[in-house]
């Protein structure tokens, strides 16, 4: 499986550990940037994790910031991303399970890397229960068809 990766100056740090765990267990990685704790903008870099999601070169995202919310909401605007906040284990299981969750965004100064770490292994190995909840990513798409998407 193949995880794009990209985070501000704010996540860099923890940026590097997620991408660091990843290669050790077998994941192949994309890291989009940004490369230093050099002050950059979360919109380009949670752009650009979503577009690697959204244009097929990557299965999964991985997006981080300070807090984790300003980088899921630029990977949002992307059509086709279904990105979440998570903090743990149960946030990462329940975006993958109930919302097939394609980018997971993490905070720097919220979560551990410890926590990240283990966080991010459910959100890679937990499936989506479809049923009821295929209905609901079946609306999500059709938002992204019929109200436009300034950044794709």
């Amino acid at each position: 499986m193949k995880i794009a990766i990209g985070s501000d100056h704010a996540g860099f740090r923890l940026k590097e550990a997620i991408g660091q765990w990843l290669a050790e267990n077998g994941y192949e990685v994309l890291d989009v940037g940004t490369y230093s704790e050099d002050r950059v903008d979360y919109p380009d870099f949670g752009a650009k994790v979503g577009l690697a999601v959204s244009r097929g070169e990557a299965d999964r995202g991985v997006a981080v910031c300070g807090s984790g919310e300003g980088i899921c909401m630029a990977a949002n605007k992307i059509a086709g991303i279904r990105g979440g906040v998570v903090r743990d284990r149960e946030d990462a299981e329940i975006i993958r399970r109930h919302n097939n969750a394609n980018v997971a965004c993490f905070g720097e100064r919220f979560t551990t890397p410890e926590i990240t770490l283990g966080a991010l292994q459910v959100f890679l190995e937990t499936g989506f229960d479809g049923g009821r909840h295929q209905g609901r990513i079946d609306k999500l798409a059709v938002l992204d068809q019929t109200h436009g998407n300034p950044q794709g």
